[in-house]
């Protein structure tokens, strides 16, 4: 069954159909990138309605939907509704901002727009699992990502390199391994700096004895990956070795409980209750783990409020980190993917302490 039958499949018995048009949904359902175009999917068939910068490849590529050049949307829209007798529209709710919901409902008299989540619950549900051919597209983005972190170990760091410089540096070794794009901006801190999570690149040059924090990850056919890795250059101290190991720790336990039908909250709450046991509850102040695919951060969340069931093939982050201000901060972050009674780790890369 192709994904956009899913969809349908899931409509209520009132919705006539759905409107995909967020970048990332339409290339999920349809399979081609694209900064514009509209998927109108109704349960007997679904059309693509793209512009001229791509209806050639569009053409070629895509199979699950008629393919139409898109010259004049509401007109062309209108005639297929007026075609399939559609009355009741779902819309993303997520990502379709006031401003067009209302440009759609004024250019579109007698068609009502559904703007509750009817949508967008589906299209989560369908994306949180993975298939098969997703899971390797995560793990050659994966693998991308490490070879580049090796080779920064290998070749960039030393003293007196800047933050800004070793990002920029990891970038080009992904982008240049075939990584169509990178996850987000790639965090690399020194020092105090690695206190901060989601701290950014400064000119900071690298000091004997520091921590360095990295978080990044690779883009590969549209799927991405994300991996954290605290680095030390130069002897740790003793308060610093320590907390480098109860962090190790609490991600091993995370790991071990990524099973399915463990809700996200009981996740994060096992992880978080080994560092709370240290002493460092405090200084842990975000979610165990995040959803990853063809975004960044999707669904399923580790989060203290998750309510979400694992199932096999949902893909999760399992990243604990202790931060303490001004001094410095750990965070290992590997994914996993769900199977059964255990998880499989995506990530590969070493994360007992590196000293350099």
């Amino acid at each position: 069954m192709t994904r956009l039958k899913k969809l349908t499949g899931m409509f209520p018995d009132d919705v006539d159909c759905a409107l995909i048009t967020s970048d990332v949904n339409r290339r999920y359902f349809c399979g081609m990138k694209s900064s514009a175009g509209i998927i109108l999917a109704l349960r007997e068939k679904a059309y693509l309605l793209i512009d001229f910068r791509y209806i050639e490849k569009a053409r070629e590529i895509v199979t699950d939907c008629e393919v139409i050049l898109l010259e004049n949307a509401t007109k062309q829209l209108s005639e297929l509704f007026e075609k399939h007798c559609v009355s009741k529209v779902a819309i993303e709710s997520e990502t379709m901002t006031v401003a067009e919901l209302r440009s759609y409902e004024k250019r579109f008299d007698g068609v009502e727009f559904v703007s509750d989540d009817t949508l967008s619950k589906a299209v989560t549900e369908i994306r949180m699992v993975k298939s098969d051919e997703e899971i390797a597209k995560i793990q050659e983005a994966q693998s991308i990502a490490e070879r580049a972190l090796t080779k920064l170990i290998e070749t960039d760091i030393h003293e007196g390199v800047s933050e800004r410089e070793l990002a920029i540096k990891l970038n080009n070794y992904m982008l240049c391994d075939g990584a169509e794009d990178i996850s987000f901006d790639t965090i690399v801190l020194f020092g105090e700096n690695t206190s901060l999570p989601h701290g950014v690149p400064t000119d900071r040059k690298l000091r004997r004895g520091e921590f360095i924090l990295i978080d990044f990850g690779a883009v590969y056919e549209g799927y991405h990956s994300d991996m954290t890795r605290t680095l030390c250059f130069g002897e740790p101290s003793q308060e610093m070795a320590d907390i480098y190991n109860i962090v190790l720790e609490a991600q091993k336990i995370g790991i071990e409980n990524a099973v399915a039908g463990c809700k996200g909250y009981e996740l994060d709450k096992s992880a978080r209750d080994y560092i709370s046991e240290k002493g460092y509850g405090d200084e842990f102040g975000h979610s165990l783990g995040h959803g990853v695919g063809m975004e960044i951060h999707e669904s399923p969340n580790a989060s203290t409020r998750s309510e979400t069931v694992f199932s096999d093939g949902m893909v999760v982050t399992i990243e604990p980190g202790i931060y303490i201000a001004g001094k410095f901060g750990v965070r290992i972050e590997d994914f996993v993917v769900i199977n059964g009674n255990k998880c499989t780790n995506l990530t590969h890369f070493n994360k007992n302490m590196i000293i350099i």
